[in-house]
């Protein structure tokens, strides 16, 4: 199903402004539930439990989740739910507009004290990102867009860069696969590690860095948001092939993924692609 050009809802468009003001709220709300179980630089106070592969999920992470899927199922009681913390239901796949979240994106950062954890909440209309809030606690920044709104931090309106060339350009991502990059289209500049998924990709919006490259395996959870802040900073998410990625579908998992200025994009995903089969075998 192509879902690019799917127009958004009247009755939806009508009230983007005030739902993504709603949203926003909420995210610093449940940033503060966080931030009572976080300790900087030391481990969190909150008993960590561990998923099947071995990713840790803590209660912090459970009692945003429960926080928020009250509040934002009460704010649009219509719409489906989809988070990383909640059980999935099937039921979600019916529905036009859906909630994608990430009660807490960059759980080993928070667990062990660091800063570069973030809270995400997405809409996605038919699949396609709409709305988009990523809220840093530490840091105290917020990242949030709506589909015709544009894309601020902390109310200041922000674009990506018009870097264009990965020669030069400042990219983040997994190590390994910046080393892998930089040895096939180098040089340019490794920003530093933001574990944070969502964080990595707001600060591509912003102009912090000018792309931003993830491994195989990222969830819908982990960029809706993340996305649609993209979109309306003028920047580009796509997976290997310059596919737009597309959300709640049956399977949540995406392949790899860069995000930047359309033309920088385009050029990562070709450069990852080339690199694929190497990338398959080292990470």
């Amino acid at each position: 199903m192509h879902l690019v050009n799917t127009p958004i809802s009247p009755d939806f468009t009508e009230t983007l402004p005030g739902l993504l003001t709603s949203v926003r709220e909420l995210a610093l709300e449940a940033g503060d539930i966080a931030l009572s179980f976080f300790r900087s630089g030391h481990q969190t106070s909150a008993a960590i439990h561990y998923k099947d592969g071995g990713s840790p999920v803590t209660d912090a992470d459970f009692a945003v989740d429960r926080f928020l899927k009250e509040k934002l199922r009460a704010l649009a009681p219509s719409f489906g739910w989809s988070s990383e913390e909640t059980e999935d239901d099937p039921i979600r796949l019916k529905s036009r507009h859906v909630w994608i979240v990430d009660p807490i994106d960059g759980t080993r950062s928070f667990a062990k004290g660091d800063q570069d954890w973030t809270i995400a909440i997405g809409v996605v209309d038919q699949g396609r990102p709409v709305l988009g809030v990523v809220h840093a606690p530490v840091t105290r920044e917020t990242f949030d867009a709506g589909s015709g709104l544009g894309a601020r931090l902390n109310s200041v309106v922000i674009k990506v860069t018009q870097t264009a060339e990965i020669r030069n350009a400042r990219i983040g991502g997994p190590r390994r696969m910046i080393d892998l990059l930089h040895e096939s289209h180098g040089p340019f500049e490794r920003a530093p590690r933001i574990h944070s998924l969502a964080y990595r990709m707001a600060r591509v919006a912003d102009g912090g860095i000018d792309g931003g490259i993830a491994n195989a395996g990222a969830h819908d959870w982990d960029i809706a948001a993340a996305h649609a802040i993209l979109n309306e900073a003028g920047g580009e998410l796509l997976s290997v092939g310059g596919i737009v990625p597309s959300y709640n579908k049956p399977s949540t998992i995406h392949g790899m993924i860069a995000a930047g200025h359309k033309p920088l994009a385009h050029k990562l995903t070709v450069a990852l692609s080339v690199s694929s089969e190497t990338a398959a075998k080292v990470f």
